[in-house]
């Protein structure tokens, strides 16, 4: 009686779907709408250098200098740690810019023996390197690596200047 109970039930569940879904089969129209472009305005535009005109680029994105750029990796080494499966890499960091820079994030590739690709890692150092300044890092975990890991490259991605 049970099963007889929840076949009618389960039945009844995929013919009440299909009665109240009649369309479920057919293919939906799709409609698409066409903006008009808007009119142009009544008033002249005058090119005032004191304006600021959103149409050029130099408008919408200044040209700045990135914090990256005085920012170098002196020197790097790296080794293992945790039963081999941990990056620990060493790096001096060198900033001759005239402001200190923090946030600074760090982009690791790791290579087997033979040359071929494995794994890339980052990792973000929140710390502070004053202006006209280095400053070394030892032994910062960056991340699990492979065990066939030969090589290590790191590289500097973005930092905020202070």
């Amino acid at each position: 009686m049970p099963v007889a109970l929840v076949a009618g039930l389960g039945v009844w569940v995929l013919l009440s779907g299909y009665a109240s879904n009649p369309a479920g089969g057919e293919p939906a129209q799709l409609v698409t709408a066409a903006v008009p472009p808007p009119p142009p305005s009544a008033t002249p535009v005058s090119q005032d250098v004191s304006e600021f005109n959103p149409a050029t680029p130099e408008a919408i994105t200044p040209e700045q200098t990135a914090a990256v750029d005085g920012l170098k990796i002196s020197s790097q080494s790296w080794r293992r740690g945790g039963l081999g499966s941990k990056a620990l890499v060493t790096f001096t960091l060198r900033n001759s810019n005239d402001y200190a820079v923090k946030d600074i994030e760090l982009f690791c590739s790791f290579v087997r023996r033979d040359g071929s690709h494995l794994t890339d890692r980052s990792r973000v150092i929140h710390d502070t390197v004053n202006m006209k300044s280095r400053k070394t890092f030892a032994r910062l975990h960056v991340g699990f690596v492979n065990v066939n890991a030969d090589k290590a490259k790191c590289s500097l991605v973005s930092a905020s200047h202070i």
